[in-house]
């Protein structure tokens, strides 16, 4: 028995009961419903390079073995996390001797393909733009955050939705009827409550409904030869479910969002419980330190200033002590963190001022703000003009320092929160000595 045949028969529920077809797909109409652009290239097998993003257990990884199982193409399947450069060389090269000597296309699926950087990420693109591979990439994280342009530029992006609870509750009663892959050949009574619960509680992901009635068969008792699945049942099994951490798998990143947003929503406890959830299942503390230095930066920033030095001594604490003892400069850095005012105007800042570099392209720097260390900068003008702010009252100079297209724009709008309200008081000075000027 192969492997893929061995985990359809024998692995987990949720990969059981993976579907075959289009046909057995759930959800996602707003791009596989009939005469959507999806299921056409499905259907007519002209097929183009791929993203799908969304929320873990949607149907991504599914429907790409879907494409797999009904396009003329072979496929070949990598997960970004155990995947380097030599393994897609490597795939991508098979893939021209396939296509050169036999006529025959290769799908590439990755999956996880946010965690491919840069570099990782280049090598696609030749093999992409030539045709050499039909790539199709899932990734749970937000394409134009973690993806380059020139690899989205190339491959069209297709979003999926979380599914309905309807959707689950059907899936999860296919499982309980489905005597091959499911739980059919099982004496089983169900209360439908049951199933609602689990519904709920899966928020939206196949994966985590199904996986969650698997255990609620596996840890119940029989009674007169039957299996009894109530709500309180149901609930016990969700729980046990939701202490598990995979630190490779999608919660990797959900329990990390929870531990950001704690501490974005000023709550030190549920900073602390998620980040123990995350220590207690192994993951990485320098995973965790890394988040927090972005928090210190991104939800805190001038507001408190001390932030992200203490964040980032936490994560230099951590590498040198390593765990058990490195929770305790973590614990402290995320408190800290929690507790302290919060502001988001740097992180809003360098965001609009991204933007309007790329609107506005490339603005020139003025004469008098150009580098005039240098030999011949004098005879081109540079530097001429420019008043140095020490040798003026207040250390301060009415100047230009943004290029005339833009002059007067303002990204940076501090808040009234912490140290920043005493920045903010500073910059309404000059901005009223400017209005004198």
């Amino acid at each position: 028995m192969g492997l893929e045949n061995k985990i359809k028969k024998e692995g987990p529920l949720a990969q059981r009961m993976r579907p075959d077809s289009i046909e057995q797909f759930t959800g996602q109409d707003q791009i596989l419903g009939e005469g959507k652009p999806l299921r056409q290239i499905i259907a007519t097998d002209k097929l183009v390079s791929m993203i799908f993003y969304g929320p873990p257990g949607t149907g991504k990884t599914s429907l790409a073995r879907i494409i797999a199982s009904v396009s003329k193409a072979s496929f070949t399947q990598l997960n970004a996390v155990a995947a380097g450069v030599k393994d897609v060389r490597q795939v991508i090269e098979q893939a021209r001797e396939s296509w050169s000597l036999y006529n025959q296309r290769t799908i590439l699926f990755i999956d996880e393909i946010h965690r491919f950087n840069k570099a990782q990420q280049d090598v696609l693109l030749s093999a992409i733009e030539q045709g050499t591979i039909i790539f199709i990439g899932a990734t749970t994280e937000n394409p134009f955050f973690y993806l380059t342009g020139p690899l989205l530029s190339r491959t069209r992006l297709f979003v999926f939705e979380a599914l309905q609870k309807s959707d689950l509750v059907n899936l999860t009663r296919k499982a309980l009827n489905n005597s091959e892959q499911g739980l059919g050949k099982l004496s089983l009574e169900v209360d439908p409550e049951a199933l609602d619960y689990l519904a709920d509680q899966a928020d939206g992901d196949a994966r985590v409904a199904l996986n969650a009635l698997e255990m609620a068969v596996l840890s119940t008792q029989e009674q007169d030869g039957i299996i009894k699945i109530t709500l309180q049942t149901a609930a016990e099994a969700m729980q046990k479910r939701l202490l598990s951490y995979d630190r490779l798998g999608d919660n990797h990143y959900d329990m990390a969002s929870a531990l950001i947003k704690s501490i974005r929503g000023s709550d030190p406890d549920a900073a602390l419980y998620w980040m123990a959830r995350m220590i207690k299942g192994g993951e990485d503390p320098l995973f965790i330190a890394r988040r927090l230095i972005i928090s210190a930066a991104e939800d805190i920033g001038n507001a408190d200033p001390q932030a992200l030095p203490l964040a980032v001594s936490a994560a230099q604490a951590v590498q040198i002590i390593g765990l058990p003892e490195g929770r305790i400069p973590l614990a402290q850095a995320a408190t800290y963190l929690a507790g302290a005012p919060k502001s988001n105007a740097s992180y809003l800042a360098i965001n609009e001022a991204m933007q309007l570099v790329e609107d506005e392209q490339n603005q020139p720097v003025p004469a008098h703000l150009k580098d005039s260390s240098y030999r011949g900068s004098e005879r081109l003008g540079h530097g001429k003009n420019y008043r140095y702010p020490h040798d003026y009252p207040g250390h301060y100079i009415e100047q230009e320092y943004l290029p005339p297209g833009i002059s007067g724009q303002q990204f940076y709008r501090p808040t009234d929160q912490g140290r920043e309200k005493q920045i903010r008081n500073y910059l309404q000075q000059i901005k009223n000595l400017k209005n004198k000027a």
